[in-house]
């Protein structure tokens, strides 16, 4: 069995590496390692195939990679609010153009049987309805949002017009060991996690009550790999946790002080994944709750020992740059 990952090399795509090599598949890595690294596939060395190259680059012939593939795990993007603000044409370039790219080289392909594409909750926006179905408005709030949505309408036109077997699973809050401490801001365990370490304060947005539907990454991707053994295709499908908590809970969890700096505009008070769909559909629940996903982390803290240091200060400078590009 073959398969490609896009966007191998990083947080959730090297999760899904992990997976379909230890259900014996023969896995390429697409990534030009813009987010990713190679650590996280370190492990599989020779019995990965890793290729480095921008699937946004049209130059770029990417097509005999596809050949005789059997599933494509479309995960490469570029993430962020604030630079995809900052540089719209960029992200477009990335995740747009390069979703489009891949679709090209997995329509060639002589026997793929999925294509699964990793989209994004922030497609709703500021959502009118928690918990939120696939029915829910798309309204995003900033370029990024954006380009993974008009990505995701390209994944279900080329599934209609060219018949090919795709599914979109829209990811909310993901979070696991490996995750990504890089960014304007940083998301929010990389960040924390950094601040224990360096037993610096805990810096919370706003008063910490807003609430964020936690999605422990091995729950992500067996959820991604389900739809790609299924025979469902054409689909949208929320994968999230079945719960929301609070930032401050997730303090609790973590220990240690806080401060607390500016509630940031265009963010929701709450995301909260309606998951009753992929349930019905595939089967699916997911299994680590956020008590056991932080524990996890915890246990391996010292992998964010060379992380990015994240002070009350270097905070409030992003906060800052997060207003005025939105305006206010």
């Amino acid at each position: 069995m073959k398969a490609i990952v896009t966007g191998g090399a990083g947080f959730i795509g090297s999760h899904m590496v992990d997976l379909l090599v230890n259900n014996g598949y023969e896995v390429t890595v697409l990534d030009n390692l813009a987010n990713g690294r190679l650590e996280n596939i370190a492990h599989h060395k020779g019995k990965v195939k890793f290729v480095n190259v921008d699937i946004g680059d049209y130059t770029q012939n990417i097509d005999h990679y596809f050949t005789n593939v059997e599933y494509v795990f479309h995960y490469a993007a570029l993430a962020d609010i604030v630079p995809s603000i900052n540089n719209p044409l960029k992200y477009h370039k990335a995740n747009v153009d390069g979703t489009i790219n891949v679709l090209e080289a997995a329509r060639k392909s002589q026997n793929l049987k999925k294509f699964v594409y990793a989209a994004s909750s922030s497609c709703y926006g500021i959502p009118d309805t928690y918990p939120t179905p696939e029915t829910s408005p798309i309204q995003p709030e900033y370029p990024y949002a954006h380009t993974k949505t008009v990505s995701e309408q390209y994944v279900l036109h080329w599934g209609h017009v060219y018949n090919m077997p795709v599914v979109s699973m829209r990811f909310f809050n993901v979070y696991g060991i490996r995750h990504r401490t890089s960014g304007t801001y940083g998301a929010v365990f990389g960040v924390f996690l950094a601040q224990l370490l360096n037993n610096k304060p805990l810096t919370v947005v706003g008063d910490g009550e807003q609430t964020r539907d936690f999605t422990y990454v091995t729950d992500i991707v067996d959820a991604c790999y389900s739809a790609a053994i299924s025979n469902i295709v054409q689909e949208i499908l929320n994968v999230g946790s079945g719960n929301t908590y609070s930032i401050n809970y997730l303090v609790s969890l973590l220990g240690g002080k806080k401060v607390h700096i500016p509630k940031r505009p265009g963010e929701p008070d709450s995301t909260f994944a309606d998951i009753t769909k992929i349930k019905k559909m595939l089967g699916w629940t997911p299994k680590v709750t956020i008590e056991e996903g932080v524990k996890i982390m915890l246990d391996n803290i010292e992998q964010w020992r060379d992380a990015p240091v994240w002070d009350e200060s270097s905070i409030e400078e992003a906060t800052k740059d997060w207003f005025e590009c939105l305006g206010n």
